[in-house]
């Protein structure tokens, strides 16, 4: 029998994770997620602050009754405490682009197979009315 080797985490990980638990503790102690957000945005390079912005922008006007708050260091928007939809920078985990993913709380489902992310590299006004759609349907 050999030797498993033990799956080791990045350093990008590893940073993920402790983001996490101080949100955790965040949380419950009833911190502001508004805030939190515009502070990781705010971190962000160009172009990906600016992505991150509009992306923000357009989930609040949207869907206002998500809640905003940060998942694994990421602008993340919940209903009920439950991610439905979030943002990833591309240069925090060493991708060419962003993505605007949505979890399983998501209503998004078609049929037997539907995407749950998207890369972004800008937003065009086409781009645009393709969040406004998936993040209403996202929200039922």
């Amino acid at each position: 029998m050999t030797p498993t080797k033990t799956p080791k985490f990045s350093a990008e990980e590893k940073a993920a994770m402790r983001e996490r638990a101080q949100e955790l503790k965040a949380e419950a102690k009833k911190m502001d997620g508004e805030n939190a957000i515009l502070t990781k945005i705010a971190e962000m390079p160009e172009p990906e602050r600016s992505l991150a912005t509009r992306i923000h922008q357009i989930v609040r006007a949207t869907a206002p009754n998500l809640l905003p708050k940060t998942w694994y260091g990421m602008p993340a928007y919940a209903r009920e405490e439950k991610v439905v939809c979030f943002f990833q920078s591309g240069t925090k985990y060493g991708s060419r682009y962003c993505t605007l993913g949505f979890t399983d709380e998501a209503k998004l489902d078609e049929g037997v197979f539907w995407a749950t992310s998207y890369a972004l590299t800008e937003l065009t006004a086409e781009g645009e009315a393709a969040v406004v759609a998936l993040v209403k349907k996202a929200v039922g």
